[in-house]
Protein backbone atom coordinates (compact mmCIF):
# COMPACT_ATOMS: atom_id res chain seq x y z
CA UNK A 1 0.00 0.00 0.00
CA UNK A 2 2.72 2.48 0.68
CA UNK A 3 4.12 1.89 -3.14
CA UNK A 4 0.30 2.87 -4.56
CA UNK A 5 0.49 5.87 -1.85
CA UNK A 6 3.90 6.88 -3.18
CA UNK A 7 2.98 6.52 -7.63
CA UNK A 8 -0.52 8.16 -6.25
CA UNK A 9 1.37 11.30 -5.01
CA UNK A 10 3.72 10.74 -8.23
CA UNK A 11 6.78 9.63 -6.47
CA UNK A 12 8.76 7.43 -8.14
CA UNK A 13 8.96 3.59 -6.07
CA UNK A 14 12.31 4.10 -6.28
CA UNK A 15 12.39 6.82 -4.02
CA UNK A 16 9.80 5.07 -1.76
CA UNK A 17 12.23 5.89 1.54
CA UNK A 18 12.12 9.59 0.35
CA UNK A 19 8.74 9.47 0.04
CA UNK A 20 8.14 7.61 3.62
CA UNK A 21 10.48 10.43 5.02
CA UNK A 22 8.17 13.33 3.36
CA UNK A 23 5.25 11.98 4.42
CA UNK A 24 6.06 11.31 8.09
CA UNK A 25 7.63 14.70 8.85
CA UNK A 26 4.49 16.25 7.65
CA UNK A 27 2.34 13.38 10.04
CA UNK A 28 2.93 14.53 13.58
CA UNK A 29 0.74 17.98 12.61
CA UNK A 30 -1.65 15.75 10.38
CA UNK A 31 -2.49 13.77 13.61
CA UNK A 32 -2.84 16.14 16.31
CA UNK A 33 -5.61 18.31 13.89
CA UNK A 34 -3.01 21.16 13.05
CA UNK A 35 -2.91 20.76 9.59
CA UNK A 36 -6.09 19.47 7.34
CA UNK A 37 -6.36 17.17 4.41
CA UNK A 38 -4.73 19.88 2.16
CA UNK A 39 -2.00 20.97 4.68
CA UNK A 40 -0.81 17.58 4.92
CA UNK A 41 -0.74 16.76 1.36
CA UNK A 42 0.62 20.15 0.50
CA UNK A 43 3.94 19.12 2.55
CA UNK A 44 4.12 15.88 1.40
CA UNK A 45 4.06 16.85 -2.23
CA UNK A 46 5.48 20.28 -2.27
CA UNK A 47 2.39 21.40 -3.95
CA UNK A 48 -1.40 21.95 -3.32
CA UNK A 49 -3.12 18.73 -4.64
CA UNK A 50 -6.21 19.00 -6.88
CA UNK A 51 -9.79 17.87 -5.29
CA UNK A 52 -9.64 14.62 -7.38
CA UNK A 53 -6.15 13.78 -6.36
CA UNK A 54 -6.84 14.55 -2.78
CA UNK A 55 -9.43 12.68 -1.99
CA UNK A 56 -7.37 9.38 -3.72
CA UNK A 57 -4.71 9.96 -1.33
CA UNK A 58 -7.33 10.28 1.70
CA UNK A 59 -8.45 7.42 0.66
CA UNK A 60 -5.80 5.20 0.19
CA UNK A 61 -3.65 6.44 3.52
CA UNK A 62 -7.01 5.90 5.19
CA UNK A 63 -7.30 1.86 4.39
CA UNK A 64 -3.72 1.59 4.91
CA UNK A 65 -3.90 2.36 8.84
CA UNK A 66 -8.04 0.95 8.83
CA UNK A 67 -6.88 -2.78 8.24
CA UNK A 68 -7.76 -5.03 10.64
CA UNK A 69 -6.44 -8.23 11.66
CA UNK A 70 -9.04 -10.79 12.43
CA UNK A 71 -7.12 -12.31 14.75
CA UNK A 72 -6.66 -9.26 16.84
CA UNK A 73 -10.79 -8.68 16.64
CA UNK A 74 -11.65 -12.33 17.72
CA UNK A 75 -9.01 -11.32 20.62
CA UNK A 76 -11.18 -8.18 21.16
CA UNK A 77 -14.24 -10.27 21.07
CA UNK A 78 -12.97 -12.59 23.86
CA UNK A 79 -12.42 -9.19 26.22
CA UNK A 80 -15.26 -7.62 25.50
CA UNK A 81 -17.19 -10.56 26.31
CA UNK A 82 -15.41 -10.80 29.72
CA UNK A 83 -16.70 -7.40 30.24
CA UNK A 84 -13.20 -5.74 30.05
CA UNK A 85 -13.36 -2.02 29.48
CA UNK A 86 -11.21 -0.96 26.31
CA UNK A 87 -10.49 2.31 24.64
CA UNK A 88 -8.96 2.83 21.62
CA UNK A 89 -6.29 5.32 21.85
CA UNK A 90 -4.77 6.23 18.14
CA UNK A 91 -2.99 9.07 16.60
CA UNK A 92 -5.00 9.54 13.83
CA UNK A 93 -6.29 12.17 11.75
CA UNK A 94 -9.63 13.14 11.13
CA UNK A 95 -10.57 10.46 8.01
CA UNK A 96 -8.67 7.67 9.40
CA UNK A 97 -10.69 8.41 12.75
CA UNK A 98 -14.14 8.53 10.88
CA UNK A 99 -13.25 5.35 9.17
CA UNK A 100 -12.09 3.47 12.09
CA UNK A 101 -15.62 4.84 14.44
CA UNK A 102 -17.77 3.11 11.23
CA UNK A 103 -15.57 -0.06 11.58
CA UNK A 104 -17.61 -3.22 12.58
CA UNK A 105 -15.75 -3.96 15.73
CA UNK A 106 -15.58 -0.20 16.86
CA UNK A 107 -18.39 -1.31 19.10
CA UNK A 108 -15.82 -3.60 20.95
CA UNK A 109 -14.46 -0.79 22.67
CA UNK A 110 -15.93 0.98 25.70
CA UNK A 111 -14.71 4.23 23.88
CA UNK A 112 -12.03 5.81 20.94
CA UNK A 113 -9.62 8.59 21.70
CA UNK A 114 -7.89 10.01 18.81
CA UNK A 115 -5.16 12.28 18.61
CA UNK A 116 -7.22 14.82 15.94
CA UNK A 117 -9.55 15.09 18.37
CA UNK A 118 -7.76 15.15 21.22
CA UNK A 119 -5.63 17.88 19.53
CA UNK A 120 -2.47 15.98 20.87
CA UNK A 121 -0.77 12.68 19.92
CA UNK A 122 0.99 10.11 21.39
CA UNK A 123 2.98 9.77 23.35
CA UNK A 124 1.71 13.21 25.21
CA UNK A 125 1.21 12.20 28.55
CA UNK A 126 -2.42 13.36 28.65
CA UNK A 127 -3.26 11.38 25.41
CA UNK A 128 -2.79 8.51 28.07
CA UNK A 129 -4.67 10.25 31.21
CA UNK A 130 -7.36 10.88 28.92
CA UNK A 131 -7.83 6.92 28.03
CA UNK A 132 -7.24 5.66 31.51
CA UNK A 133 -9.82 8.15 32.75
CA UNK A 134 -12.36 6.06 29.76
CA UNK A 135 -11.65 2.85 31.06
CA UNK A 136 -13.11 4.14 34.33
CA UNK A 137 -10.01 1.98 36.62
CA UNK A 138 -8.95 4.19 38.88
CA UNK A 139 -5.16 2.05 39.13
CA UNK A 140 -3.14 2.61 36.20
CA UNK A 141 -1.17 -0.81 36.85
CA UNK A 142 -4.51 -2.91 36.31
CA UNK A 143 -4.34 -1.44 32.70
CA UNK A 144 -2.60 -3.09 29.53
CA UNK A 145 -1.64 -0.23 27.03
CA UNK A 146 -0.72 -2.36 23.69
CA UNK A 147 0.78 -0.59 20.80
CA UNK A 148 2.84 -1.41 17.92
CA UNK A 149 5.54 1.72 18.99
CA UNK A 150 8.08 0.89 21.97
CA UNK A 151 8.24 5.24 22.80
CA UNK A 152 4.45 5.25 23.39
CA UNK A 153 4.93 2.01 25.36
CA UNK A 154 7.86 3.55 27.67
CA UNK A 155 5.04 6.60 27.62
CA UNK A 156 2.42 4.62 29.37
CA UNK A 157 4.74 2.55 31.66
CA UNK A 158 5.82 6.08 32.80
CA UNK A 159 2.53 6.95 33.88
CA UNK A 160 2.17 3.80 35.87
CA UNK A 161 0.17 1.61 32.71
CA UNK A 162 1.54 -2.03 31.97
CA UNK A 163 2.47 -2.38 28.19
CA UNK A 164 2.71 -4.54 25.72
CA UNK A 165 4.80 -3.46 22.65
CA UNK A 166 2.98 -5.16 19.83
CA UNK A 167 4.83 -6.76 16.86
CA UNK A 168 2.30 -8.32 14.71
CA UNK A 169 1.59 -11.65 17.10
CA UNK A 170 -1.57 -12.07 18.49
CA UNK A 171 -0.71 -14.55 20.55
CA UNK A 172 0.93 -12.02 22.54
CA UNK A 173 -1.76 -10.15 23.26
CA UNK A 174 -3.94 -13.42 24.16
CA UNK A 175 -1.30 -14.13 26.68
CA UNK A 176 -1.41 -10.90 28.64
CA UNK A 177 -5.24 -10.88 28.41
CA UNK A 178 -6.18 -12.76 31.43
CA UNK A 179 -8.72 -10.98 33.63
CA UNK A 180 -7.11 -7.51 32.92
CA UNK A 181 -8.12 -4.39 31.78
CA UNK A 182 -7.00 -3.80 27.79
CA UNK A 183 -6.16 -0.53 26.54
CA UNK A 184 -5.71 -0.77 22.38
Amino acid sequence: MWKRLAELAGWDTEDLGLFQSAFWSAREPYDSGEFDDTDFWSAVLGRRPEPALLTRLRTVDTALWTRTDRRVVTLLDQARRADLPMVLLSNAPHPVSDALDASDWRTLMTDALYSARLGMNKPHPDTYRNALAATGVRDAGRVLFIDDRADNCRAAASLGLRTLHYTGSPAEIHKHLGTDTVAA
